[in-house]
């Protein structure tokens, strides 16, 4: 049987930092373009870092969104969110908050409270996802997913777990709801464990190590940290850890629709574009407090 061979493995690049609270990495667009990895159209990641004690909460303050959805994926830290739809909370390491800016919304998410007052080990990925034209207008939505609330799917012989975010793994479905068709995995291996996925042949797929080394397909190796993008050539590929790993697992159907974008606004056209800008600037994303 044929497998889905790897396009591309990604180093992290140098790093930099979003607001004062976020040290990213970014691989989407940075490894390729927003068109070729649509639908997703922006990831950025934190990789383990350590941030010290502090009475302030660092993080990034009130700015707006337009036209496309914000997942942030807690692995380890904490992290408060508010935007000017009402939307909000608290997530901790497991936890998932999927934000549907749609027609839009400010927010701000920082470090939380009580959490930044001892620091500690701070990893997050941040992964923008784009909404198919039609939604782009529907009303703002927030999705405050527990890891309680994750079905995990065992792997055999005790070989590890899959956390289904979003979509569907054999006959399990996440605990998201998409305007697409998106799946989204946590893949945790145990060390020497290997495991077989399959997603549609057209659909971009990709994979985060998050934490340990694994083997695509026996024979590519994908290091902690390193970011690998899969050509759309087959359905299925076999992973094999080499130490305990999570594994990031992405693969959704591209939109093909035109991507216009600029900063904090993802659109279809030019015009679209400039009615963002107008319309954050006369006040019609609400008012949130920095």
């Amino acid at each position: 049987m044929k497998t889905r061979r790897i396009e591309k493995v990604t180093q992290p690049g140098t790093p930099h930092f979003v607001g004062d609270g976020f040290r990213v990495h970014n691989f989407i667009p940075g490894t390729s373009t927003m068109k070729r990895m649509d639908p997703f159209i922006m990831l950025d990641y934190n990789s383990k870092y350590h941030f010290p004690a502090t009475d302030r909460p660092k993080g990034v303050g009130v700015h707006p969104h337009r036209g496309f959805e914000t997942v942030t994926i807690a692995y380890k830290g904490r992290v408060e969110h508010g935007d000017s739809a009402g939307g909000g909370g608290i997530i901790g390491e497991g936890d998932v908050q999927w934000m549907t800016a749609a027609s839009g919304v400010l927010h701000k998410e920082f470090h939380e409270t009580e959490w930044s007052k001892t620091g500690g080990e701070f990893q997050m990925v941040q992964l923008w996802v784009n909404l198919p034209a039609k939604d782009k207008m529907s009303p703002p939505k927030y999705q405050a997913i527990a890891n309680a609330d994750i079905t995990k799917v065992a792997l055999p012989n005790g070989d590890g777990e899959v956390e289904v975010i979003a979509g569907s793994y054999k006959d399990t479905k996440g605990a998201a709801s998409t305007f697409s068709p998106i799946n989204m995995y946590n893949v945790k291996l145990k060390k020497d464990a290997k495991t077989e996925l399959t997603f549609p042949k057209h659909y971009t797929t990709a994979l985060l190590m998050v934490e340990g080394d694994a083997t695509i397909n026996g024979e590519t190796s994908v290091p902690q940290d390193h970011f690998a993008m899969f050509s759309n050539d087959a359905e299925t590929f076999t992973v094999e850890a080499l130490n305990d790993t999570v594994i990031l697992v992405l693969s959704g159907e591209p939109l093909n629709e035109p991507i216009a974008a600029h900063g904090p606004f993802v659109m279809n056209t030019q015009e679209e574009l400039i009615e963002a800008f107008q319309d954050f600037n006369t006040g019609k994303f609400g008012y949130l407090e920095d």
